[in-house]
C-alpha cells in the first residue's frame, strides 16, 4: 500500500494503544486506576475548549476529569466517574508534526492524565513514565 493510501488510526486504534499503555503502568499504581473510564474522541467539546481557554481543540491531547485521590474521601459525593479523555485528532496532529512513535505519545498522555488522578507533580509523572517505558521495553 502506498504511503498516501494509509488511513489515520481510528478511535478504536487509539483506544487499543491507550489500553496497551495502561498495561505498562506499575502494578502498585494500576490497582488504583481500575475504576477510571477511558474515552477516546476526535476533539474535546466546546465547553472544555472554553473552560481551558484553548485557541484550538488541537491544543489538547488528553484530559482527566474527576476527583483526584488527594481530595477524595468518603464524604465526597461522586456525580460522575473519574474519566480520562484522549483526543484523537490532536494526538494525530502531534504525531505527524513530531515524527515520534504514536504508541509512545499515547502512553505519555495516558501517564500524564493518570498522574492527575493521583494528584502527582510533573516530576512524579516523569518518574512513572520512565518506569512505564522500561516495562514497555521488557514487554516487547
Amino acid at each position: 500500500m502506498a504511503e498516501s493510501e494509509r488511513l489515520a488510526p481510528d478511535l478504536a486504534e487509539i483506544e487499543r494503544l491507550a489500553e496497551k499503555a495502561l498495561a505498562t503502568i506499575p502494578p502498585e499504581l494500576a490497582r488504583h486506576t481500575r475504576d477510571i473510564v477511558l474515552r477516546v474522541e476526535d476533539f474535546c467539546d466546546e465547553e472544555t475548549e472554553r473552560e481551558m481557554g484553548l485557541d484550538s481543540p488541537f491544543e489538547l491531547m488528553g484530559l482527566y476529569r474527576g476527583i483526584d485521590m488527594l481530595r477524595d474521601s468518603t464524604s465526597v459525593v461522586h456525580t460522575q466517574p473519574n474519566m480520562i479523555f484522549l483526543y484523537r485528532r490532536a494526538l494525530l496532529d502531534y504525531w505527524c508534526d513530531s515524527g515520534e512513535d504514536l504508541a509512545r505519545i499515547v502512553r505519555h498522555v495516558m501517564i500524564h492524565e493518570i498522574g492527575h488522578h493521583f494528584g502527582f507533580s510533573d516530576d512524579d509523572m516523569e518518574r512513572i513514565e520512565a518506569a512505564a517505558d522500561l516495562n514497555a521495553e521488557r514487554a516487547s
